[in-house]
């Protein structure tokens, strides 16, 4: 079935589909998502689009003959449209850092875009190739089941890539209250199978397509406000992030390096009162076994722990045994250590190294071929080597944090792997200089947002130049600093205690009753052929 899926899109002219105006339309659908997304947050354009959608493919493919073709690259054109629109932003770090011409940045980008268009073709595909097998027109109610097992592939081919799944867009929406049930992922399957069914309904003017699931989300949906997953403690602990706006440009130069720190320690002495205190990923541009980064951690590990704080800061890490660099997080203190020595020192265990690595931002694949072509293969630090999937939560100040640097924190798998009862606050950190004064770090702190309403936990989230923000349990900003300030956001979060569903139990249970679906479907089939 792949095979035939592949052989199809392989066949595709590209000339033949952008002369195809029927295609456009699609693609422009896709690109209409991207205001459901932040910053624009128009949460309702997801309900509408998708259906309009649905429908206007019925439409197109009516020719038996080449019925699969023709699903497969509405699926694709609308994918196109969908990422091209919604990571537009990834081409500024291409211009700006990576030594590309603008064309040549936009065209890079728009490769991604075509790559990540496979994944709602294949998605199309497989639904009409299933509902060919029962015999019938498409079957929209089942792009579900199936579109969460392609974004499962987009979420882990080529270290995947989850950005922009269609739930995140509902954190604002009244079904935000089942995040804490079925996650984002979950959001995602309702949004679809009730566009599917509302489809399904115009197109076979059934009222049981619709009617019965609508009441019963909104039941759902009214009983989950009225659940209390987890309850504050009463207890709270004072918390500041540092922003310090250094501009991406002379982030890495070497004479910079000490006014940068500097920088941070003298944000952070005005603020001692504060219990935690948090820098941005790679807030200290040097690396940490250097002998001035050294003095430099000390300066700083005695001036937290003399005000009774606790400093957590992003850093480059080298080992010189084994020549990996780690792209991590230490903490500072005079229980930085976590143990009977107190205070920091090189390599204590009180530390956590990035896992999931951004591919050619901090390891090239196929370095050894890429990186003689452009400067873009060769920005600073991009030679990373991957932390260990789990890692204990960092300890400051009697807090457990989970942290996750800046990409990490689009796959809540690895937020599960981590999290734990004791776990008190989520933490990530970031440096989305390398969008500038894009939609790219607003939709950042979109999916931020839903992994401390899935998890129940206060979000710590600090950056370098913005957004800086303190998420409630509910995934509510309760505070946040303005962009491209140099500025500290101080306030005392509350504790919670209780775990949700979704930390228990993850996207297992959605993705058995995805699979039972397609089961019941291909069963269905069965039974008939048989009679």
């Amino acid at each position: 079935m792949l095979k035939t899926f592949f052989s199809k899109l392989g066949t595709t002219r590209i000339g033949a589909m952008l002369s195809n105006i029927s295609l456009w339309i699609s693609a422009l659908l896709g690109a209409s998502l991207v205001f459901a997304y932040a910053p624009f947050s128009q949460w309702w354009l997801s309900w509408l689009v998708l259906p309009i959608w649905f429908l206007y493919v019925n439409k197109q493919c009516t020719n038996s003959s080449t019925f699969l073709k023709d699903c497969t690259k509405h699926g694709f054109a609308f994918g196109v449209g969908w990422f091209s629109a919604g990571i537009s932003w990834v081409h500024v770090s291409i211009a700006e850092f990576g030594g590309m011409p603008l064309v040549v940045s936009v065209a890079i980008m728009f490769l991604l875009c075509l790559y990540l268009a496979i994944y709602p073709a294949l998605a199309l595909f497989l639904t009409a190739k299933i509902s060919v097998l029962i015999r019938t027109r498409i079957q929209w109610w089942l792009l579900a089941p199936i579109w969460l097992f392609t974004e499962y592939l987009r979420s882990v081919v080529l270290t995947g890539f989850p950005w922009l799944s269609i739930g995140y867009t509902q954190i604002d929406a009244p079904v935000a209250t089942l995040a804490p049930m079925i996650g984002e992922i979950g959001l995602s399957f309702i949004i679809l199978f009730v566009a599917g069914l509302t489809a399904d309904f115009i197109t076979a003017k059934k009222k049981q397509y619709i009617v019965l699931p609508s009441a019963l989300l909104a039941i759902v949906v009214w009983y989950s406000q009225t659940i209390e997953w987890v309850t504050v403690t009463g207890q709270s602990k004072r918390v500041a992030l540092v922003q310090g706006n250094i501009a991406q440009s002379i982030k890495w130069e070497p004479e910079q390096q000490w006014p940068t720190m500097l920088k941070y320690l003298d944000l952070s002495r005005k603020h001692y009162e504060a219990e935690i205190i948090i820098w941005p990923e790679s807030a200290i541009p040097a690396i940490e076994t250097m002998s001035s980064t050294q003095e430099f951690l000390d300066i700083a590990n005695q001036s937290a722990s003399m005000n009774n704080a606790a400093i957590i800061t992003g850093i480059i890490n080298y080992h010189f045994e084994s020549k990996q660099y780690f792209n991590s997080l230490v903490v500072l203190g005079n229980e930085a250590a976590n143990d009977q020595q107190g205070g920091y020192y090189y390599n204590h265990k009180n530390r956590y190294d990035k896992n999931h690595l951004l591919p050619i931002g901090e390891f090239v694949p196929f370095g050894d071929l890429l990186r003689p072509l452009a400067p873009f293969f060769n920005l600073p630090m991009s030679s990373f080597t991957r932390g260990d999937y789990v890692q204990q939560n960092l300890i400051a100040h009697d807090t457990h944090l989970l942290a996750l640097i800046c990409f990490e924190i689009a796959f809540a798998d690895q937020l599960r792997a981590n999290f734990s009862a004791n776990s008190d606050f989520l933490l990530t950190v970031s440096n989305d200089a390398w969008f500038g004064n894009s939609h790219g770090p607003h939709q950042h702190m979109e999916i931020a947002r839903m992994r401390a309403l899935e998890f129940g936990r206060p979000l710590l989230r600090s950056t370098n130049t913005g957004i800086t923000a303190i998420t409630n349990h509910l995934g509510e900003i309760t505070s946040i600093l303005p962009q491209f300030t140099q500025d500290v956001l101080k306030q005392d979060v509350a504790l919670v205690t209780g775990l949700t569903p979704y930390s228990r139990f993850g996207n297992t249970p959605l993705y058995i009753v995805s699979l039972l679906i397609v089961l019941c479907a291909l069963i269905r089939n069965l039974r008939m052929s048989k009679s």
